[in-house]
């Protein structure tokens, strides 16, 4: 059962937007580019609409004010926790010299470093992902790079193949798009992105370690709306079924289901992975127990924070063409664009799960 639902999911996160395409009428060889990275756009996009800007900000609100709500009124009865404060690594430090030092690499233009400037995104993700590390070893006195480096090694790894499959689902809605990209090769630049691809789950799930050593940001979410299913086979049928036809639909109207593009992976992925038997991310709703979720989705935003700042004065960058709300920006990214990163952040969580499983069969 376990393998049936690994091609289940495979085949229906690859297979899906390709038959998509092929339903719409749509070259499927457009899909079948390599690298799978949009470097320029092939179709307009709907101009800004304020009112599909206003719906799409209330469903954003609809879906997150309840938890902020909770978090905030069981902040009167939360009790802080008093925790052991260990020393700061020295690997800490120089995770934070790593980073700043990327970051005026990144930014800077100076004339005897030009010939490196396309490759300046990874040091300050590295540095970053050194840094988060050693401050929930700070606070808790463990961390993946001390107590699990076998699982954040597999994650540097497996991040790599899992970015590039958002890459390829980019070439249905062309949202972001790279510029400034050199005089590379497919090879060359395929390998060039593939570098800064690999830390994506590392700084994820890390920086979602560290949120967890701060309980006060998820209090009241222990305890919150409990979610339940008579048949959770039969439930994840049904998700999986949605997730595969919102992959389909991407290719009719990328204008207005691009949102999807978050979100049916996730239904997809997850569903599969219960329909195999493994439920681990959702095992607490059942109970009303959102704290791991919310965990993982603030997680994202913060990292998507600093993916954006580092990109807003990099060379080479990625630009984005967001139909319908492509206004009031935060560095390049329009401001509803961040819900994104809410359940890319259940993405990340759902990978780690089976990055987790595979190093366990390994050993």
């Amino acid at each position: 059962m376990r393998v049936f639902g690994f091609f289940l999911a495979l085949l229906s996160l690859l297979g899906a937007p390709l038959l998509g395409a092929y339903l719409a009428g749509k070259p499927i060889e457009n899909l079948l580019v390599f690298p799978p990275m949009t470097t320029e756009l092939t179709f307009e996009k709907a101009p800004f609409s304020w009112l599909a800007y206003m719906i799409m900000l209330a469903l954003i609100l609809l879906v997150m004010l309840p938890f902020i709500s909770r978090i905030i009124r069981a902040q009167k009865t939360f009790v802080p926790i008093t925790r052991k404060k260990y020393p700061f690594p020295w690997w800490g430090w120089l995770g934070l010299a790593i980073m700043m030092l990327g970051w005026l690499m990144a930014w800077a233009r100076f004339h005897w470093f030009e010939s490196l400037q396309t490759y300046t995104f990874t040091p300050p993700w590295l540095g970053f992902i050194l840094l988060v590390n050693a401050l929930t070893f700070h606070r808790s006195g463990k961390s993946l790079l001390t107590h699990n480096p076998g699982f954040l090694i597999a994650l540097f790894v497996f991040s790599a193949v899992f970015w590039w499959y958002f890459e390829y689902l980019n070439l249905l809605t062309e949202n972001w798009f790279y510029v400034n990209t050199g005089e590379l090769s497919n090879w060359q630049f395929f390998w060039y992105a593939t570098l800064p691809f690999s830390t994506v789950l590392p700084a994820v799930i890390s920086t979602s370690e560290l949120l967890k050593t701060f309980p006060q940001l998820t209090a009241g979410l222990e305890n919150f709306f409990p979610l339940r299913a008579k048949n959770n086979k039969t439930l994840a049928a049904i998700f999986l079924a949605t997730g595969v036809a919102g992959m389909l639909a991407i290719n009719f109207w990328p204008d207005y289901l691009y949102p999807l593009l978050w979100l049916a992976p996730t239904a997809i992925l997850a569903s599969a992975m219960a329909m195999a038997g493994n439920t681990e991310l959702f095992d607490g709703l059942p109970a009303g127990n959102w704290k791991h979720i919310f965990t993982l989705a603030l997680a994202a935003l913060i990292c998507g924070f600093f993916w954006e700042m580092w990109n807003y004065g990099s060379y080479t960058q990625w630009m984005y063409s967001v139909p319908l709300v492509q206004r009031f920006h935060l560095f390049e990214m329009p401001i509803l664009g961040y819900a994104g990163y809410l359940p890319f952040g259940l993405q990340c969580g759902l990978a780690s799960i089976l990055v987790g499983k595979i190093i366990k069969k390994s050993i």
